[in-house]
């Protein structure tokens, strides 16, 4: 484990809880059950993030089939596996294997084709896809990807809190990954019961959680697993104050939004309804990254 010294993170003001939103259950890829927390509805209030799916079973017949080749444009996914393994692989030549605790971040740019294929017959598959938008001039760049194993995501331990960063900076903590111009934070907090977490956040960030364990609270307001939670944006907070009230695990997200048009259609994600037949044109004649 990559870990690192603790530096405390000072909030006086915590954010309020906006709404929760409960997940939907859907399914993708070949038949995978999922939970959809963030959809398309929240993309304007949530930018930079498009989608947030959890994904969650011991039934083979839930995942087993996975995600065989589709396309994508325009933005990143972030595949945060709680437990299991799965196999990614792409037109572009890359190629890894996403174990219990590791993330896997791929950048779609201009165009892939990817699989996401679980190596396993049994057992729990469990994690989440979060997909983060590019801004407009980076949506035609080369496809790109990374694995991030779990013995490499930076992470602070004392005797209460975990705290894994996947991106962005935390209590002092550089995370695995960093991106500019959204400046995506995404941080997987482990919390013991009675334990209080302290995040400091600008005041123009957009801000959610999900509990994937447990029982919290914010400002007195309790939050339990599968809530799509989102932090307010009052001017006069400086961040989060999280208290547990079991042990408990979560997901904390944040980024700057970018302010410019989204348009979505399935696998592809760009400014302006032409950008998208051309993205379907370039799909269809196999202009894609090779």
């Amino acid at each position: 484990m990559n870990t690192q010294q603790y530096s405390s993170e000072m909030v006086t003001h915590s954010r309020a809880i906006e709404r929760q939103i409960t997940g939907r259950a859907t399914s993708d890829g070949a038949g995978v059950k999922l939970t959809r927390l963030l959809s398309q509805d929240l993309q304007e209030r949530l930018d930079p993030f498009l989608m947030l799916d959890a994904f969650g079973s011991d039934s083979p017949n839930d995942y087993i089939a996975g995600f065989p080749n589709h396309p994508h444009r325009g933005f990143e996914t972030v595949t945060c596996l709680i437990n299991g393994r799965m196999r990614h692989s792409d037109n572009a030549g890359h190629e890894g294997v996403l174990e219990s605790g590791g993330i896997q971040w791929m950048t779609a740019g201009r165009g892939i084709i990817h699989s996401e294929m679980p190596e396993q017959q049994e057992g729990l598959l469990e994690g989440f896809q979060l997909w983060l938008n590019l801004p407009a001039n980076a949506k035609m760049q080369p496809a790109g990807y990374r694995d991030v194993p779990d013995e490499q995501i930076p992470t602070l331990v004392t005797d209460n809190i975990t705290l894994r960063v996947i991106a962005g900076a935390s209590h002092g903590v550089t995370g695995a990954i960093q991106r500019a111009v959204t400046e995506p934070l995404i941080l997987d907090v482990h919390l013991s019961a009675g334990t209080q977490f302290r995040q400091a956040l600008a005041a123009n960030l957009n801000a959610f959680f999900v509990v994937y364990r447990g029982e919290v609270s914010v400002a007195e307001q309790a939050v339990t697993t599968q809530n799509l939670v989102i932090l307010g944006n009052n001017q006069d907070a400086d961040g989060v104050i999280i208290d547990a009230i079991q042990d408990s695990r979560l997901l904390l997200i944040a980024g700057i939004p970018l302010g410019e048009p989204i348009v979505q259609h399935g696998p592809f994600v760009m400014n302006t309804r032409q950008q998208i037949s051309e993205a379907i044109d370039d799909y269809q004649a196999g202009r894609f990254a090779a």
